[in-house]
């Protein structure tokens, strides 16, 4: 059974050969502050971020880039979701430092928000509410 008032469960993790932790460090202690439950895995190839997105139950994933390659790795990330099945009912998130020519594909593969270093709690914490609530309802409606 879908429950609404769950706390919001969110898996940050970082694409192989990222070496900047500040960023992922200060968003995790953010979400944490929000009253969300963060499981940070740090460096994973994408099938294990969806492997222990599944195995930790959560709602959201966000991935942290600095180093580039993000695009790439982004669509493994997607293609292991939908294998997986849990592409549709998982919201994904990217944060860092990407090329602003690379967001228009990121939104087209799957993420429902992209967040540059500059971005604030409240804009990353509304994001994910609003995106979870709206995964959230769909299944109610389905259960119906």
């Amino acid at each position: 059974m879908i429950n609404n008032r769950r706390k919001i469960r969110v898996l940050l993790a970082q694409f192989p050969l990222e070496n900047h932790s500040k960023g992922i460090i200060t968003v995790a202690g953010m979400l944490r502050d929000a009253g969300m439950e963060v499981v940070l895995i740090g460096n994973e190839l994408p099938e294990r971020i969806i492997d222990t997105a599944i195995q930790e139950d959560v709602d959201v994933i966000g991935i942290s880039t600095y180093c580039g390659g993000e695009l790439a790795l982004s669509i493994d990330l997607m293609e292991a979701a939908e294998e997986k099945e849990i592409k549709e009912h998982t919201v994904f998130l990217l944060g860092g430092i990407f090329p602003p020519k690379n967001a228009e594909k990121l939104e087209e593969i799957g993420f429902s928000g992209l967040f540059p270093p500059s971005a604030t709690q409240e804009e990353i914490v509304s994001c994910i509410e609003e995106a979870v609530a709206e995964i959230r309802q769909k299944a109610l409606l389905v259960i119906r």
